[in-house]
């Protein structure tokens, strides 16, 4: 068919497209092949249109092995073609051309917290004994004409590990800085190391504005991120299941973030008071938690983030449904409706129902985009949520 020309064959079963022959000639590649300058549409339906994937020059790089989606008729700049031809279109299995569906999810609206008592034994869970910093500042560059970059390494909670944390300060403006805590996506999971951090893609895209503007950013490396992986499954920040050790894991991450703050209060060019959370994606999804155990944090911004909506069952003791009610501080929600990583009717919007922030405290900004929403749209909402709640940089 004509279509052939126009659309890349979209193998579900985790492979890409290809433009050689046979079935087996089709399980010899991996998704990383379609990796290029722009994602490509593919053939099969989805929900709300089109399957697209590959993975563009300004999206993070586990995008290129996911299976997204878009209306037929978006026209980005990131979208492309491949041709294809199919020698022995016969010999490959129907499902390959098959319609593109959700598996099943929770129903968050029809599920009941657990009760005031119940949950401050989990919240209990997160808290640790004060112990001395130590805290070293092991490098300073001044390179940036916007920023000094520090890179600190202080005690962690647990294990005599040290946490690393990078901290942009920024530069002509007066302390004490309102600062912007950083959650990253899931990249920070696969990546080695944070050196050179200043030219991370998430750093540029996500966090830079902040900086710019006046505001201190703090990029921690996390349990299981970057140096700290510690031969950890890059796997088990999305394995949400039953275990000990997905649940061991979920409470170092937050006992690091919460450590995070210790640190921050000893600065005096941090304002304590004005402390804010911003997640992406992973963090995004852990931004409907983290709140709720740690009052340090004034406002959320949440970006391509949502509860987890797929059945798979994890302790309640880190489950979402337990923490989302409890987390009341302001927070702004950005999202895009074709998001497939976190869906949007599945998982951003009953987050935003759920919290217990005041609706006048809470908004959610839908975009017609999916995991990645428009960087100008994100300097300029997040930007005007950390005016509205700490004040415009002096």
């Amino acid at each position: 068919m004509l279509y052939h020309l126009f659309f890349s064959l979209c193998n579900f079963g985790g492979r890409g497209p290809v433009s050689t022959g046979t079935t087996e000639a089709i399980t010899q590649f991996g998704v990383y092949d379609m990796a290029g300058n722009v994602r490509e549409w593919c053939w099969n339906e989805s929900e709300k249109g089109r399957c697209i994937r590959g993975g563009a020059w300004n999206d993070v790089h586990y995008m290129y092995g996911s299976i997204t989606q878009a209306d037929p008729f978006d026209r980005s700049v990131k979208n492309g073609i491949r041709c294809v031809i199919y020698p022995e279109k016969g010999k490959i299995p129907a499902s390959f051309f098959a319609s593109k569906t959700t598996g099943k999810t929770r129903n968050f609206y029809k599920e009941t917290p657990v009760s005031d008592s119940i949950f401050n034994i989990y919240k209990d869970m997160f808290t640790y004994d004060k112990m001395d910093l130590k805290a070293v500042v092991e490098e300073t560059n001044e390179r940036s004409s916007h920023w000094i970059h520090q890179k600190i390494t202080f005690s962690a909670a647990y294990d005599d590990e040290r946490i690393i944390i990078h901290l942009f300060l920024p530069r002509n403006i007066s302390p004490p800085y309102q600062t912007v805590i950083y959650f990253p996506g899931s990249s920070s999971v696969y990546i080695p190391t944070s050196d050179g951090i200043e030219d991370y893609i998430e750093f540029l895209m996500k966090l830079s504005h902040f900086v710019k503007d006046g505001r201190a950013v703090v990029y921690p490396v996390y349990k299981g991120t970057f140096e700290r992986r510690d031969g950890l499954p890059g796997s088990l920040h999305f394995r949400r299941d039953e275990s000990h050790e997905y649940k061991d894991y979920i409470v170092k991450v937050v006992k690091d973030f919460k450590r995070v703050i210790d640190y921050l209060e000893t600065r005096p060019d941090i304002d304590a008071e004005k402390m804010a959370y911003f997640g992406v994606s992973w963090g995004g999804i852990l931004g409907s938690m983290i709140p709720a155990v740690e009052e340090r944090i004034k406002i959320a911004i949440i970006d391509a983030g949502g509860l987890e909506p797929f059945e798979q069952n994890t302790k309640p003791e880190v489950d979402s449904i337990n923490y989302v009610s409890r987390v009341t501080i302001p927070t702004l929600m950005l999202h895009g409706r074709f998001d497939t990583n976190v869906s949007y009717d599945k998982a951003a919007k009953p987050m935003f129902d759920l919290l217990g922030t005041l609706e006048k405290d809470k908004k959610l900004i839908v975009y017609e985009t999916d995991h990645i929403i428009p960087r100008k749209e994100l300097i300029k909402e997040s930007l005007k949520w950390l005016d509205r709640y700490f004040g415009p940089v002096k």
